[in-house]
């Protein structure tokens, strides 16, 4: 198969999925029709709820949602080939992922902007509530671990064997670091002067761009800042804590938007290179389908349930109802907004996806297999390369693609901590109600948002200092069982407010049992590790953690399906 062939069929699934069903999921639910403003508007707040003109929310919305997701999953999951993993993305990103990212977001502005926490217990139960968001606070406080970790590491400098900062070895992560510092700043400039200045949007996108390429040279350039990998883990905490209580309009909106220009490049240098390379996969190092079941070195690994769980941010992920009912809804400015940002959001991260898939085939021939940033930007760069004359960009663009790809940690990192402090808040409030309603008793004080921030910023940060990778396997199922109950929980308040809702029960169905297979064979996993003896608290914590999920997701089937058939008492 051609690589560029191989694009174009998947480009134009995807605009036809989006304009037909897309559009016919418009008309299902009634989006546009309501003549009441969004939460941004009737609940502007000036930190939270903050309208935002559609390319900026674009730009919030598509950097949190992406990160490093559509090119790790499709990675990880090439082991099976190209053709189900090409597949899975382009069945699951129409019919599944944007479904659910836009069924969520829908849901959210006509809740008030809340949580689908909030939805489930408008639609479901207090005690479905509930269940939900102490399961989705706990994914947050592994994600915001990881990722702290992920950015401390990319930033934190190589030491020698005395513990000494080796300055020489460590010239590219003081570089990264500098350039992720920089770009924090010219957030802040720019939000400044288009939110408090009315400075003209267009005019601020140029010169914000020409901003990032300058302190992108800067960066590569000049990069004083060598601090060990622990150092960079605090001042990160600090960060993610003050950044997730900020106004959006500070640093959340404007570092979104301009990052996603970066995500924008990348999309077009990936284009460029796929197309005027045109390179063949080969199928001896990349084959169409390799199996049912693989074994990639630890172990057999099987298509179901593997495939659906790896395959995440590029097909459906549960994290993206979470952003999309967490933080988009907050700042969408019209109803009609919310088919562009999420459904299309969803299906330009699949087009990011199978340039992934591209970039896979390429990097294996030229010999770019050492993690998936290597092979991702190797094999970007070596098929730009490989276009006549531009072979000297090879190294420049492998460099910057680096740089791209760490900084979507870092948008992901302090977006997932004002998520779990949205979800910590909404644990104790009562239906309808909103943190502001909250006047006195121990309530106030949990409800309060720098309360939460702190609390989730010090179990985040402390995890990551310890051993978050010895649980990190139960991630991927415990994000795809969030995406079963988003599902579940859009279905329910369609199905109570008179919508069809049927689009939704089989990639509900579907996803749940994913889920569950999926944390039944981990389960059965850490349970023989156990059992071969000298094992830490890793596996005792998957399987006590997943068997709670697995108990988790039934009751909230059950629940969801009494309310489906109009007999839930709660």
């Amino acid at each position: 198969m051609n690589s560029l062939v191989l694009l174009i069929i998947c480009v134009a699934v995807l605009v036809c999925g989006y304009i037909f069903y897309g559009g016919w999921l418009c008309k299902q639910w009634g989006v546009g029709e309501s003549k009441e403003q969004t939460p941004a508007h009737t609940m502007e707040d000036g930190i939270d709820y903050v309208p935002a003109k559609a390319p900026v929310l674009m730009g919030h919305h598509f950097s949190s949602i992406a990160g490093a997701g559509p090119i790790t999953g499709p990675i990880g999951a090439a082991m099976f080939g190209w053709l189900p993993v090409t597949l899975w993305i382009l069945v699951g990103g129409i019919f599944f992922g944007g479904v659910h990212d836009f069924g969520a977001l829908f849901a959210s502005i006509r809740h008030k902007g809340q949580s689908i926490g909030e939805v489930i217990s408008a639609n479901m139960s207090r005690r479905a509530k509930r269940l939900f968001i102490i399961f989705s606070y706990l994914t947050l406080i592994l994600v915001v671990a990881a990722f702290a970790s992920i950015v401390a590491t990319t930033f934190g400098a190589t030491v020698d064997e005395s513990g000494a900062i080796d300055k020489a070895a460590s010239a590219s992560q003081a570089s990264v670091a500098m350039v992720s510092l920089l770009f924090i700043l010219i957030a802040i400039v720019f939000g400044f002067c288009v939110y408090r200045r009315n400075a003209s949007m267009g005019v601020a996108s140029v010169v914000g761009v020409l901003a990032i390429v300058a302190i992108m040279a800067i960066g590569m350039n000049f990069h004083p800042i060598y601090l060990k990998a622990n150092t960079w883990m605090i001042i990160v905490g600090i960060y993610i804590a003050i950044a997730s209580v900020t106004p959006v309009w500070i640093l959340l909106q404007p570092r979104d938007y301009l990052s996603s220009f970066l995500l924008y490049a990348m999309l077009i240098v990936a284009v460029v290179g796929v197309v005027g390379a045109h390179p063949d996969i080969d199928p001896e190092l990349f084959p169409a389908f390799a199996g049912f079941a693989v074994d990639n070195g630890n172990g057999m690994q099987y298509l179901f349930p593997v495939l659906f769980t790896t395959v995440a941010c590029g097909a459906i992920s549960g994290f993206h109802s979470l952003v999309s009912s967490g933080t988009t809804s907050k700042q969408l400015d019209k109803e009609t907004d919310a088919k562009p940002i999420a459904y299309g959001g969803m299906l330009l991260e699949c087009v990011l996806a199978v340039l992934t898939l591209c970039a896979i085939g390429y990097a294996r021939k030229i010999g770019h297999t050492a993690g998936a940033t290597d092979i991702f930007a190797g094999g970007i760069a070596g098929m730009v390369a490989a276009i006549p004359g531009l072979a000297g960009l090879e190294n420049i663009l492998y460099t910057l693609l680096i740089l791209t790809y760490s900084a979507f940690c870092l948008t992901s990192l302090d977006t997932a901590t004002r998520l779990a402090r949205f979800m910590f808040q909404e644990f104790w409030l009562e239906p309808g109600q909103t943190p502001n309603d909250i006047k006195d008793g121990w309530k106030k004080v949990m409800v309060n948002p720098y309360f939460a921030t702190i609390l989730t910023v010090v179990l985040g940060v402390l995890l990551g200092l310890n051993g978050y990778a010895k649980i990190w396997g139960l991630f991927g199922a415990a994000n795809q069982l969030l995406a079963g109950i988003g599902l579940l929980a859009v279905a329910t308040w369609l199905g109570n407010a008179g919508k069809n809702n049927k689009m939704f029960l089989a990639p509900m169905g579907f996803m749940i049992v994913v889920t569950i297979c999926s944390l039944l064979l981990t389960v059965k996993n850490q349970i023989g590790i156990i059992s071969a003896g000298g094992a830490d608290w890793g596996p005792y914590a998957q399987v006590i953690f997943g068997v709670l999920l697995v108990i988790l997701a039934v009751v909230l089937v059950i629940e969801g399906i009494q309310t489906l058939r109009g007999k839930n008492k709660a």
